[in-house]
């Protein structure tokens, strides 16, 4: 379970991501914050039960189109698994990526009870039709990737795209630098009626009562995530993990669920911070 859990807990910055290329940001400026968000556990199932959950993630969003997207992401997280056994997980990330999609820097380290971090370390370069990745931890490799493969700015972009259009369903393979750094994962996405701000918000958080969030549509969204190097046999292929969550047209996040399979746990947005955003300028200027 431990292994598994590793690299979901990745995915959640994705999910929290306040980012994207200019041609988003022309409709709806993406907005730096800060975010706290408050873990719980939903529901358990499956023969190994989790009978509680809690932690925290903290993230920060800095950055432009022009100087690229810095997020910062750190999660505490205790599960326990019963009969007196209790795990701790702490999983710290940074990324940098190009305004573009052109870039992609990442740094990742996480830790599971008293075991020895796990540090994943490299930078993908965009090509023509590949991408290359190079990685420095855990072992020094390089690699390529296909093309059409997105980084997690481009893949919020792309959603959020879909969304205006009208689309319901978004096909996209996503590589973050999760797990080893070698992972690329298929992604399906759904994407729900839009929220308008005028309707009633069954549990407010400090994002629907933020001034800055006034008047924004959202989307519920629901990303599954699935092993790209899998076989696939008869019938419809299990997700790895979900994650549901309302992605405002700035970028913002609200109310995320995770849905590992044996277990779902929810991210109830519990402080949120609006950074100064400086004045954006055309490139070059």
């Amino acid at each position: 379970m431990a292994r598994s859990f590793r690299p979901a807990l990745r995915a959640l910055a994705v999910a929290a991501i306040a980012i994207g290329p200019a041609q988003v940001a022309a409709a709806a400026p993406f907005l730096p914050h800060q975010a706290l968000y408050e873990l719980s556990l939903v529901k358990s199932r499956g023969s190994s039960p989790i009978n509680s959950a809690r932690g925290r993630i903290l993230y920060n969003f800095t950055g432009s189109a022009c100087e690229g997207y810095t997020s910062e992401f750190r999660q505490v997280s205790e599960l326990d698994v019963g009969e007196g056994k209790v795990t701790l997980s702490d999983l710290r990330s940074t990324a940098w990526e190009d305004g573009s999609g052109k870039s992609y820097r990442f740094k990742i380290d996480s830790r599971m009870n008293d075991t020895d971090s796990n540090p994943v370390d490299g930078i993908a370069e965009r090509t023509g039709d590949h991408i290359t990745v190079k990685l420095k931890q855990p072992e020094a490799k390089t690699f390529t990737l296909d093309g059409s493969t997105v980084f997690p700015t481009e893949q919020i972009q792309r959603i959020i795209a879909a969304a205006r259009e009208g689309k319901s369903l978004l096909e996209l393979s996503v590589y973050d630098g999760s797990d080893n750094g070698e992972k690329v994962y298929n992604t399906l996405t759904v994407i729900g009626q839009p929220i308008h701000d005028d309707k009633t918000v069954s549990a407010p958080d400090p994002a629907t009562a933020s001034e800055q969030m006034k008047g924004l549509t959202r989307w519920p969204v629901t990303v599954s995530y699935y092993d790209s190097e899998a076989k696939k046999t008869e019938g419809e292929q299990t997700p790895i993990y979900a994650m549901s969550f309302e992605l405002y047209e700035n970028g913002v996040s609200r109310s995320l669920v995770l849905d590992y399979n044996d277990f779902v746990i929810a991210g109830a947005l519990g402080k949120f911070d609006v950074k100064d955003a400086k004045d954006e300028k055309p490139c070059g200027h």
